[in-house]
């Protein structure tokens, strides 16, 4: 973008809906990142899936004690079951 030039009224919407909507979007993505974990065929893609589901685990708004607890244990079953809690507002 051009020096001096914000964003249009329609990208500020779109901005504002995103940030709106932010735990909603990882949450989406952790549901994802578990059955990439169940189905994850080498131990380098399962370190990148951990990586992804702890960046979105803090976009969702776990706390970080959960947090590092599910990424220490690296058990899909523990992600998913956080996934839940979280899905249901707890």
């Amino acid at each position: 973008m051009p020096k001096g030039q914000g964003l249009s009224r329609h990208q500020e919407k779109i901005v504002k809906r995103y940030y709106e909507h932010r735990d909603t979007i990882a949450l989406a993505r952790l549901q994802e990142i578990v059955s990439e974990l169940y189905l994850a065929e080498s131990q380098a893609k399962a370190n990148k899936l951990w990586t992804s589901a702890g960046k979105a685990l803090k976009n969702a708004g776990a706390g970080q004690a959960e947090i590092d607890r599910t990424l220490d244990a690296r058990d899909p079953a523990k992600l998913a079951s956080l996934v839940t809690r979280l899905s249901r507002g707890g």
